[in-house]
């Protein structure tokens, strides 16, 4: 079995759909603590030929708080009307908006679950077929430190891999896991171009921008484009 672990992002990039993409179960991290301006919260979309920064307002956010005592904030709204106005002539604006609108205006309040919510469902469109595991209500080992954390979940889990994003190869080794009885890959992508408007080409935006742009066979064929190292 093949996992991966990471905090949930609000609408992520490509790179974070060929993580889930790659792995049996996918860990939601919901119980380490809140990143602040990180992409938990926020990503960016095109506008005017340019990347431009959204984010979904929180409430008790901090860094000294767990993701999943974060609160939903009140813009929701005022996002899917940004989007709207952003996208109306892309070509998939119809069915990409129909599913945002619905994601974005659902009423779960705790962020980690609403931001969960969207991935599963993204996921369905893209025809992922992932496990998702939501880490605070399983494992019972936050008390444990990161990379004794990681080898505990994937233990309970009776997984033989562990995929990792491509930055974690500054931080972990491969022998250190072995030791452990894992083995370790990471996640490198190929490059991922497509059409959008008349515009040169603005890469590493939200997941939305691909859906606005391309039917879901596309973009899953995006997703399959990478290998683990």
């Amino acid at each position: 079995m093949k996992v991966a672990i990471m905090q949930p992002y609000l609408f992520p990039y490509i790179p974070y759909w060929q993580l889930i993409h790659s792995v049996d179960v996918f860990v939601v991290y919901d119980d380490v603590n809140y990143i602040v301006r990180g992409f938990i919260n926020r990503n960016y979309i095109l506008e005017r030929g340019k990347p431009k920064l959204f984010t979904l307002n929180t409430q008790g956010a901090s860094q000294n708080r767990k993701i999943n005592q974060v609160s939903v904030g009140g813009n929701a709204e005022k996002l899917t009307k940004n989007f709207y106005h952003q996208y109306r002539k892309a070509p998939y604006f119809e069915s990409t908006m129909n599913i945002i609108s619905e994601l974005l205006l659902n009423n779960e309040k705790k962020l980690s679950r609403y931001i969960t919510a969207t991935l599963k469902k993204i996921c369905t469109y893209l025809s992922i077929n992932t496990k998702f595991i939501d880490s605070s209500e399983v494992f019972n080992n936050a008390g444990l430190r990161e990379t004794e954390r990681i080898v505990d979940i994937c233990k309970q889990l009776d997984a033989e891999v562990y995929i990792n994003p491509i930055g974690g190869r500054i931080l972990y080794s491969k022998d250190e896991f072995a030791e452990k009885g894992l083995q370790i890959f990471f996640i490198e992508s190929n490059p991922v171009v497509y059409k959008q408007f008349q515009n040169l080409f603005v890469p590493n935006l939200s997941i939305i921008d691909a859906m606005m742009f391309n039917p879901p066979e596309a973009i899953h064929e995006f997703v399959e484009s990478y290998q683990l190292v």
